[in-house]
């Protein structure tokens, strides 16, 4: 079996051992499908959500030992009996959990808080093996900031005493609120089966495709082996999840080409770097953080979706447009073109992004929502028929042409067959967006479907292929699909290794965040560095989350920054007057956490890059950070500029508007920082480009000032302003009081209004009780949890983190008011970047003449 520094870097020289890992991997891959299976509960009804997570990590911490060995001198092929022991002992710690939750749940619920000695010393083992894995499998960084949360746990410090160790053990282990908490739930339910599909899907061939279609459609541009890179990193990226195995994946063909038309080896890695990276943040998987959005922000997986695409858009355009930078300051070409394209090709090379986007995005949802209307009942039936017959005439046409060939791409591939060699591997993407966005199922139920139509996918594609093909070895070709099969099955479970341990790990310090209350701590303290201005805050959060999420990977990095920063961001903006949709604080902290992976001096995927191109690392990774500049602006724009997240617009020209400003603004703030547009910049040039792209991304900072889009109205006025609104609507208020610490404070929130005929039903109904009996608009009690929508719950615990409580008041509220459009700044703005434009392109000119 193959090895690599993401599953395990251990390969047995034994064939039992070997057999033992690659069988236990396949059975924890048909566990979880299982598990997910509408049949389960049927089956076996003790299986519910709590002993699936112990399930899972009992099946991660035994790979993770006997997979990672404890230190870089040990043996990678043989497995020490300490390793087997420390495995089967994780186990043992887990199982004992799943033993007295179904035969004994009702004397295990009566010692919660109080375990007996087997409780404890099993807890402590099961603590402490976490942990050991947890350096094993990802580094020493996650487990000693582990190590750091249960000391202050235990311990205390700036004002908090400290708890027992019997306390600490029952909310770390024992219950659900430490590491068998919401984070490794999410990665058993949801992430596990993200992660297999992408799996099969490469396993199928897809990776491959996408390289392949990603170099005809760029590859005969200027620097056009860069531009590849990128494409094909986007694609990768949506089956992945993971910047490493992107750079890696991707990198091998992509880096040493750059290499060859003239990129040096550190730039090469870095747009290698800064393309996987940004996969990361790319819908639909976006290195499986959506899920755990899902629940920590309360929104469904489709508005997680619908947030994170412009940002992640307009950021690979402007990596494009970079690499497009750096070719014409180097002069040059791309690669030559054997093949001669006729007008399909070409129609194909120019629009085919937004054509397969359009398709996914617009056109199939409404096709299948009118064959719902149509067919009814039979709507599943009529589906499955559609999927089987196009999978069958795909299949018919790929059996037309050659396959695929794997490996070093020495030459343009041609776009026509290229394409068409793969179209049926955007089916099961097809089927998941049918069951999210029409049927509007789950996302463990919509992957689960969509994993099974994989499966069909991986068994039968090369025996048909091989029927249309007249080949005679269809036995040859149905033992080889039965392999794909069992080795996508293995993979992916050997991917999940990391996620299983990090997100586990990362319930520590969740725990620790709920046993402690250290939030307060980490804003009080944020807030005395940054001397209470906005910026330096949202400064010094991005530098904090950037170094939590220093060797991580994506989802441990998002459970740490989310459950320490995201309050923090949300908290000091509304004392600042900002009221932040919850959303965006926590896209804000996970775009800092995932550029962690090519910022020095950890970067590991500038290592990873750097390996491929023989560069420096740490230059790689610099130059990788340079690259991505134009990612780490983004998340200081949508805080205060909402619509770049698709929250606020209400027509299809605010629509139009929002993507064409952005995607100008960040093609000038891309010209800006590479020092070249037309020609190269000079410093004049380079600063009024900044401020118009500034004005582009943001034109209310400048035009809010000349005409306010709120009207200030007194706090009385509440139920009144909440009567003219309906549910889900969010009303902005200021409520001031007295903080436990007696300090007066003055906080502005955005709160969506909950159900309810009068408005203050709507308003007590989210479950920020307001008592005006003695004419003030006062705060009676904040109670989170008590409406039945999981973000208005999600915003007023974010109240309640905050500090207000009983007796503050509301002081007013903010009413949209009439104004003229802020698009108005647009104007100068043209203006400055045509006069930029004129003098840049008079300059090119004499160049050109001396010349």
């Amino acid at each position: 079996m193959e090895v690599d520094l993401e599953t395990g870097n251990r390969n047995p020289k034994s064939a039992l051992v070997k057999n033992i890992l690659i069988y236990v991997a396949l059975a924890w891959s048909v566990f979880q499908l299982y598990v997910s299976s509408p049949l389960v509960l049927e089956i076996t009804p003790w299986m519910n959500a709590d002993v699936v997570k112990r399930v899972h990590v009992s099946f991660a911490g035994f790979l993770a030992f006997l997979t990672y060995p404890a230190l870089k001198r040990s043996s990678r092929v043989v497995i020490p009996w300490t390793d087997w022991i420390m495995g089967f002992l994780i186990v043992a710690s887990c199982l004992y959990l799943v033993y007295n939750q179904v035969w004994d749940s009702r004397a295990f619920e009566m010692r919660l808080g109080v375990p007996n000695s087997a409780d404890l010393f099993l807890s402590v083992i099961g603590l402490l093996l976490l942990l050991e894995a947890t350096r094993r499998s990802l580094g020493p960084p996650l487990m000693v900031v582990a190590i750091i949360a249960l000391t202050y746990a235990f311990l205390g410090a700036g004002g908090y005493g400290g708890a027992s160790l019997n306390k600490i053990v029952s909310h770390m282990w024992i219950t659900t609120e430490g590491a068998f908490g919401i984070a490794v739930g999410v990665s058993a339910s949801m992430v596990f089966l993200f992660v297999l599909f992408g799996a099969l899907l490469e396993r199928a061939g897809a990776g491959n495709y996408f390289i392949r279609v990603a170099y005809a459609l760029t590859g005969h541009y200027r620097g056009g082996p860069a531009k590849a890179a990128v494409v094909s990193s986007a694609m990768t990226g949506m089956i992945s999840g993971s910047s490493i195995a992107n750079v890696v994946t991707t990198g091998t063909f992509t880096i040493p080409l750059m290499k060859r038309v003239g990129f040096p080896s550190e730039k090469a890695g870095a747009i290698e770097v800064a393309s996987s990276t940004n996969g990361q943040l790319t819908p639909p998987i976006m290195g499986t953080a959506a899920f755990l959005m899902v629940e920590y922000v309360g929104v469904s997986y489709i508005e997680v979706i619908k947030h994170a695409f412009l940002p992640a858009v307009i950021s690979y355009i402007a990596l494009i447009y970079i690499v497009h930078l750096e070719a014409l300051k180097s002069g040059m070409e791309g690669l030559k073109r054997t093949n001669k394209l006729n007008k399909v090709d070409r129609l194909i090379g120019i629009s085919s992004v937004l054509i397969v986007l359009g398709t996914l995005v617009w056109v199939l949802p409404p096709f299948f929502e009118f064959i719902k209307i149509i067919a009814g009942e039979a709507t599943t039936l009529i589906v499955a028929l559609i999927m089987v017959f196009s999978y069958l005439g795909l299949l018919y046409s790929v059996s037309r042409m050659p396959d695929l060939p794997a490996g070093e791409i020495s030459e343009i591939p041609e776009i026509g067959k290229t394409v068409k060699a793969g179209l049926h591997f955007l089916l099961p993407v097809i089927l998941l967006i049918w069951l999210l966005t029409v049927e509007r199922f789950s996302p463990e139920t919509s992957v689960y479907w969509a994993t099974m139509f994989m499966m069909f996918i991986v068994l039968t594609q090369k025996f048909i292929l091989a029927i249309f093909r007249r080949q005679s070895n269809l036995a040859a070709h149905l033992v080889s699909s039965l392999t794909d099969l069992k080795l996508g099955f293995v993979n992916g479970a050997r991917n999940m290794i990391g996620v299983g341990v990090a997100t586990t790990a990362a319930g520590i310090i969740v725990g620790t965040v709920t046993l402690t209350g250290v939030g307060q701590l980490i804003i009080g303290w944020v807030e005395f560095i940054a001397a209470g201005n906005l910026f330096l805050i949202l400064l010094f959060t991005a530098m904090i989350s950037l170094i939590l999420g220093m060797g991580l990977p994506t989802t441990a990095n998002y459970i740490v920054v989310s459950s320490l920063m995201a309050p923090v961001i949300m908290s000091l903006g509304a004392a600042n007057n900002v009221a932040i949709p919850l959303i965006a604080a926590h896209m804000f902290v996970f775009y800092f956490g995932i550029l962690a992976d090519d910022t020095p001096p950890v970067g590991l995927a500038a290592y990873a890059a750097a390996a491929i191109s023989k560069g420096d690392p740490i230059r790689t990774g610099i130059q990788g950070f340079i690259y991505d500049m134009r990612t780490a602006v983004l998340p200081f724009i949508f805080i205060f500029n909402t619509q770049l997240l698709m929250i606020g617009i209400d027509s299809v020209i605010s629509f139009i508007s929002v993507v064409t400003s952005s995607v100008i603004a960040i093609l000038l703030f891309a010209a800006a920082t590479q020092g070249y547009w037309l020609v190269k910049n000079r410093l004049w040039e380079t600063v009024l480009m900044l401020i118009v792209a500034f004005m582009f991304f943001r034109p209310g900072y400048f035009w809010d000032k000349v005409d306010p889009p709120y009207e200030k109205i007194s706090g009385q006025e509440l139920f009144k302003v909440a009567d003219t609104m309906s549910e889900g609507e969010p009303i902005r208020f200021v409520v001031e009081g007295e903080t436990i610490e007696g300090v007066v404070r003055s906080y502005t929130f955005l709160l969506p209004l909950a159900d309810g005929q009068t408005g203050r039903e709507r308003v007590n109904n989210t479950g920020l009780q307001i008592d005006d009996l003695f004419g003030d608009m006062e705060v009676a009690m904040v109670l989170p949890g008590i409406s039945n929508s999981r973000a208005i719950n999600k915003q007023v615990e974010s109240i309640k983190v905050a500090g207000v409580d009983s007796g503050w008041i509301i002081t007013s509220v903010l009413k949209e008011r009439e104004t003229m459009p802020k698009q108005i700044v647009y104007i100068p703005a043209i203006f400055l970047i045509g006069m930029v434009g004129w003098v840049q392109l008079r300059r090119k000119r004499e160049i050109v003449r001396v010349q």
